[in-house]
């Protein structure tokens, strides 16, 4: 027993490690790390996220560390735990105004995404068939890039990329499901047409 911790312990002390500027949150029991430019609502989503029930683990400041060949931990630094910086109204403690239910000390980071400014020239992805990764730690972690514009619900959005995230994980591909209900409807009608 006392070998087991002391080898846990020392997993964890010699952990690769790296520092990232986001916001880890556990919605729907999945570890969410939002990233993004400053100033683009990472914290603002947060917190509406917490409002909706799911947990803050990390704002602003996230350490990760890589356990075993595929497994990341994100934390927060002991000094700005529970705490959440929004502009014009400055740091809020996310355990005092919610309880203690509304955080956790860390999370395994499953699932990122990245927040970017809507852009009008760029082609975004509107079907999701590809699944695209990011790379923290040498782990490719599955990304969704996150168009950001006015009148968007960042949170509800969030919530829901992570819930499609969980279906995903479960066998259950909407995008391609419905791709493939067209693709068969297709040779139904041109079966038809050979008739």
């Amino acid at each position: 027993l006392a070998i087991g911790k002391l080898m846990s312990l020392l997993e964890d002390r010699l952990a690769s490690r790296e520092v990232v500027h986001g916001v880890l949150m556990d919605v729907l029991g999945l570890g969410v790390l939002l990233v993004g430019e400053s100033g683009i609502g990472k914290s603002e989503c947060a917190l509406d996220l917490v409002l909706r029930g799911h947990r803050l683990v990390a704002d602003d400041t996230v350490e990760i560390r890589r356990r075993a060949e595929s497994v990341l931990i994100g934390t927060c630094p002991e000094l700005t735990r529970h705490h959440v910086e929004i502009r014009g109204l400055g740091l809020i403690n996310v355990t005092d105004l919610f309880g203690v239910s509304s955080t956790r000390s860390s999370k395994r980071v499953e699932l990122v995404v990245h927040f970017e400014r809507w852009d009008e020239s760029r082609e975004y992805d509107r079907l999701g068939l590809d699944v695209a990764t990011t790379d923290i730690l040498g782990i490719a972690v599955p990304l969704v890039i996150m168009p950001v514009a006015p009148g968007r619900n960042l949170a509800m959005l969030v919530e829901v990329a992570a819930r499609n995230h969980l279906l995903r994980a479960r066998g259950r591909h909407a995008a391609r499901e419905l791709t493939d209900r067209l693709e068969r409807r297709l040779e139904q009608l041109a079966d038809r047409d050979d008739e």
